[in-house]
């Protein structure tokens, strides 16, 4: 039987590179602590942007019915970076990005909440506060531990890198949800489980193009922080930002006044919120766009769309209409599009 303890040696057979993996973490966050660019996205078994295939050792998975992992995979010996702990030594297979963020390597630390805000009735942001400085590219996530790290969740930050050592996070409460149940009980003080940062749909301010934000419920986080890292560089204030955020109804409108704070707004910057039941009660009096979010978008920009630097975060039927958008009606260039699937 293998040792429970110490540290697995994990080798990339095509390029020869070498990561360890301590015996609590598993192969995707140990590639990533370790800077080697291991393919990914939601981190969470459901998009099988993971995958790798096992040529020797042994290996113990930790979610069995993980959808990103098929019937194939299966019996062709292909695991799920993120859903897989080495028991031993191994050697793998995988094609590694050349474009991973290898400056901000993740690490798991205590983090003690300092701050409170409801933002609607069903999203609140909260403020962390963890020794040493918050480093990570603007719109990336981290991901909180529950239950003695037996359940894991992301969520995106909304603020900025800083040396105060703040990581703000603006959270949707999910009805019956493990993570947000828990969240939402908690009170200043209280202390939680970080690890980050994490996610590939960081902000690209070396490219020359407007920005289009796109956001749906709690993605309205990422796209907050990478609204906020564009319009307060002076090095591109002349960048013109169009934020589009669905909602269902009036009362679920946020994120306006983050976006007032910076220079140009209602100028280069615009904010557009859309609501999807424009009959309900509550939104009786609304006289502004409705609909579905990616329709709003097209409406606004057309085939402009094409022109711009895009970030979206939200729901995966939002994200996977708004990708439909994008590249099969207006075919936006792959590269221009950075978003992260979440399941």
């Amino acid at each position: 039987m293998p040792e429970k303890n110490g540290i697995r040696h994990i080798t990339i057979g095509a390029s020869g590179d070498m990561f360890p993996q301590p015996a609590d973490d598993c192969v995707l966050r140990s590639a990533l602590r370790a800077g080697v660019g291991f393919p990914y996205e939601c981190n969470s078994g459901g998009c099988g942007s993971c995958r790798f295939t096992l040529v020797s050792g042994d290996v113990e998975v930790l979610w069995e019915e993980a959808p990103g992992r098929s019937a194939r995979d299966r019996r062709k010996n292909i695991y799920l970076g993120c859903q897989t702990r080495a028991l031993g030594d191994l050697e793998i297979d995988v094609r590694l990005r050349q474009d991973a963020d290898k400056q901000h390597r993740p690490s798991k630390r205590q983090a003690r909440l300092v701050g409170l805000k409801d933002l609607t009735h069903d999203i609140r942001e909260f403020q962390l506060e963890v020794d040493g400085p918050s480093s990570f590219l603007p719109g990336q996530y981290a991901i909180f531990e529950f239950d003695e790290g037996a359940a894991r969740r992301c969520y995106s930050m909304s603020n900025l890198p800083n040396e105060k050592g703040i990581w703000d996070f603006q959270i949707k409460r999910v009805p019956d949800g493990l993570g947000t149940n828990h969240l939402f009980s908690l009170k200043e003080g209280a202390e939680l489980s970080l690890d980050g940062p994490f996610g590939l749909a960081y902000v690209r301010p070396e490219a020359p193009r407007d920005v289009l934000c796109v956001a749906g419920g709690s993605g309205l986080s990422p796209m907050v922080s990478i609204a906020r890292a564009i319009g307060l560089d002076p090095a591109h204030n002349k960048k013109r930002i169009h934020f589009f955020y669905g909602c269902r109804t009036v009362e679920d409108i946020a994120g306006q006044d983050y976006l007032e704070d910076l220079p140009g707004f209602g100028e280069r910057i615009a904010y557009h919120p859309v609501i999807s039941l424009p009959e309900h009660e509550k939104s009786r009096d609304w006289q502004g766009a409705t609909g579905f979010i990616h329709e709003e978008v097209d409406r606004a920009l057309g085939e402009s769309v094409r022109d711009l630097e895009i970030y979206f975060a939200g729901p995966p039927p939002m994200a996977q209409a708004v990708q439909e958008l994008l590249m099969l009606k207006h075919q936006v260039p792959f590269g221009q599009i950075h978003f992260d699937r979440f399941f």
